[in-house]
């Protein structure tokens, strides 16, 4: 009762049809692209590449000011 009570608000207050409901998405790969995860792992690499540069980096300029 209260969904369809919910529903009524949002149907006059004209919002019903901003919302989609569930039938109205098409199901996605059960699968993610492979291409798609390799990407995400090179950019990951880069990230992590990047981060630990600036730490060696950081802590190299701190040695060499002492």
């Amino acid at each position: 009762m209260r969904l369809l009570a919910l529903d009524l608000i949002l149907s006059l207050l004209d919002v019903r049809g901003h919302i989609p409901r569930f039938d109205d998405f098409r199901p996605a790969p059960a699968t993610p692209a492979p291409a798609g995860l390799v990407l995400a792992l090179a950019a990951a690499i880069v990230v992590l590449v990047g981060l630990s540069l600036a730490i060696w980096g950081t802590v190299w300029l701190a040695i060499h000011l002492l």
